[in-house]
């Protein structure tokens, strides 16, 4: 293990936490740098071993790493196997593949022994073994020339010229974190396990990037693409596709509009399971399970009476079922669904794998005789590993971060309901109290508001939310309307309308936290990130209740949003009727900007100065609006971050720092002493 102080200064920020978070037995901001977690776990056919990720963070090179770990289901064995991700094991379970360095690995597990198995140009998709354990199947990128316009000289040898010109010409051209996407299309692979050529098995001009799954005989392939002759315009859509191995045969088992994905043959290969909805056009829509048979016949909806969306379909051993994740009232779980949609649940607190903030996610396996491998996280636990099966209580398999926990002393967090002044709707949220609270003290608030906003918070594990709380700050975070995990209708009431009464579900959370008895009313604070940096420029321009805010990433202008960003054309229709430049209003009317004239609150701006996603144009807009009405504003740049401004430690530790530290500039009347 590493060792859990350090010496080394990491950065110099402009402000560290107050003195009393510093205390050894508070969670501060180099404590970030010993978070553990687990992911993709992969339980072995036989259910008596766990391969799986075990991510970690590298201190010097400021960058979260990962290594195959493997532990047996009794806790025992516990090991290093290396460096790679994305591992799958064999039918019979004698060998392990993966990717490493960009090309494919076999490894027998008796010896210990490696082989690479490719020299790839590009690099693969997860593999996926075939039903007899002797090919392998994968999606790469084919890659093709770029477009040019104009044929140029080529400068003499030894010449410094600029780069050439990059002509953009694609639909869909950029991807947050990316860049500018490479020109090629995905497609499918098969390899043999004992060496040989990769063989391309799909064709056309069509991405085919979902992992592929193998047919019983071992002859197909099936998987979801959008195969569509308007796949730009089209982007919503995708099918389920059958491609034969031995004449590239592509056949569709699905045909209507909205996605269709996901697939996951039975056991018995009669049968296929696979997920989507019929598009509405809609803000939110939940995702239902379907079955159909294999030879794309006999179609139908399993939940439909089951309101919440699905994911990961895996099929029970006995081919009775299908397992699947999904998300309830801010908690993630796995269920098994019968084919007639009886819903058992089997697991609860999946996820850990969004260490930062409390959003769902993680993933899980299952074993042949029923035992489920799955990330587990709780708001006093990163993500670790756990095993479960039906009818039996869930256990930890790993601890990775134990001796964090047993040196921290970290807030305490509590479920809260109450009802929005606008409908009289219940509304949840959770309540961080700073470590060794006092119920007659006042505390400061912090509200923080998530992202999407079309996801959830949850009890999960959060260390932003604990470094506020550490700061001193009792931290308030909600789930309004127009997050998941609450039905379709729910979900989808930001339809037309967002930001909308979301703003009211908030507000009214604010006030039923002060009700709680402990905090100081001068001091409410409210801060989030992408669409929790929209609501909160949002409610500085309808409120002067707060007494600073910061609006990480946020939207300001929908009209310049839905034009530049790297996702522009989602927002069309489905998020604000009609097109920007044919109804320019609508967009206006819910953008920020539209309301800073109304802004007397200090406000800062954060944003990563290479997001995609929410450009820093938006940040900038919004500024230099307040800079010239005069109201005390300022912009924190962070360098070479895209929409994900933590994904590097050191900038989720200068957000949070950035974010209290203006808030310490206005807090209001006692203080905690600033080093």
């Amino acid at each position: 293990m590493r060792p859990r102080r350090h010496a080394l200064a990491l950065l110099a920020f402009a402000v560290a936490l107050p003195l009393a978070a510093q205390d050894t037995d508070r969670f501060d901001y180099m404590d970030v740098f010993e978070i553990e977690w687990g992911s993709d776990p992969r339980i072995s056919p036989d259910g008596s071993t766990v391969v799986y990720l075990r991510n970690s963070m590298d201190l010097m090179a400021d960058r979260r790493r990962s290594e195959l770990w493997i532990v047996r289901s009794d806790g025992s064995g516990h090991r290093r196997l290396g460096e790679g991700g994305t591992p799958r094991w064999s039918p019979d379970g004698s060998k392990l593949a993966y990717v490493a360095d960009g090309q494919i690995v076999l490894r027998w597990m008796d010896t210990g022994e490696t082989a690479t198995l490719t020299q790839l140009t590009q690099s693969p998709g997860p593999p996926s073994w075939s039903p007899d354990g002797t090919l392998l199947a994968f999606s790469m990128l084919v890659p093709t020339p770029g477009p040019t316009l104009a044929d140029l000289p080529t400068p003499p040898d030894g010449a410094e010229w600029a780069p050439a010109p990059i002509v953009v010409d694609r639909f869909r051209n950029r991807s947050d974190g990316s860049g500018y996407l490479p020109h090629g299309y995905r497609h499918l692979f098969v390899l043999p396990v004992d060496g040989g050529t990769p063989r391309q098995v799909t064709s056309g001009d069509f991405d085919h990037s979902s992992e592929p799954v193998w047919a019983t005989d071992g002859a197909a392939l099936l998987f979801s693409a959008n195969r569509s002759l308007d796949a730009e315009q089209d982007f919503r859509n995708s099918e389920i596709y059958r491609v034969g191995l031995a004449d590239g045969r592509i056949e569709s088992l699905t045909d209507r509009d909205g996605p269709d994905h996901s697939p996951a043959l039975s056991p018995d290969g009669a049968t296929i399971a696979y997920l989507g909805y019929e598009d509405r056009v809609r803000t939110y829509q939940v995702t239902r399970l379907h079955v159909m048979d294999s030879d794309g016949s006999g179609k139908r909806v399993v939940t439909t009476e089951f309101d919440r969306s699905v994911s990961s379909p895996t099929w029970s051993p006995d081919g009775d079922a299908v397992y699947v994740q999904y998300d309830d009232e801010g908690n993630t779980r796995i269920a098994r669904i019968s084919l007639v949609g009886e819903v058992t649940d089997i697991a609860r607190d999946l996820g850990g794998t969004s260490y930062g903030r409390p959003y769902g996610g993680g993933s899980y396996t299952v074993a042949a005789d029923g035992t489920i491998a799955f990330t587990e996280t709780t708001p006093g636990r990163p993500g670790e590993i756990s095993l479960v099966r039906e009818g039996a209580a869930q256990r930890l398999l790993t601890r990775l971060n134990d001796d964090l926990l047993a040196s921290n002393t970290f807030g305490e967090v509590e479920e809260i309901w109450w009802e929005s002044s606008f409908d009289g709707r219940r509304i949840q949220g959770w309540v961080v109290r700073p470590p060794d609270f006092e119920p007659a003290r006042r505390y400061p608030l912090l509200v923080e508001i998530h992202g999407g906003p079309v996801s959830n918070y949850g009890d999960r594990f959060s260390a932003e939310m604990q470094l506020y709380a550490s700061a001193g700050y009792v931290v308030f975070y909600p789930n309004p309307r127009g997050s998941t995990s609450y039905g379709e209708e729910f979900g989808d009431l930001l339809y037309h309308n967002y930001p909308g009464q979301d703003f009211d579900d908030v507000m009214s959370g604010v006030d039923a936290v002060i009700a709680l008895g402990y905090i100081d009313e001068r001091n409410l604070f409210i801060t989030g990130g992408s669409a929790g940096g929209i609501m909160t420029a949002w409610a500085v321009g309808h409120t002067d209740r707060f007494t600073a805010a910061a609006a990480q990433k946020p939207v300001i202008n929908w009209y310049s949003k839905t034009l530049t960003a790297d996702n522009w054309y989602g927002y069309f229709h489905s998020r604000y009727e009609g097109l920007p430049w044919e109804d320019p209003a609508a967009y206006l009317d819910f953008s920020p900007i539209s309301y800073v004239g109304n802004v007397t609150t200090p406000t800062l701006l954060i944003v990563g100065d290479a997001d995609l996603r929410t450009p820093i144009s938006e940040s900038e807009q919004f500024f230099h609006a307040l800079k010239y009405r005069g109201v005390e504003t300022a912009l924190v740049r962070l360098p070479g971050a895209s929409h994900d401004i933590s994904r590097r430690p050191s900038q989720l530790i200068a957000k949070v720092a950035n974010v209290l530290a203006w808030f310490e500039r206005y807090r209001v009347g006692e203080r905690t002493s600033m080093r």
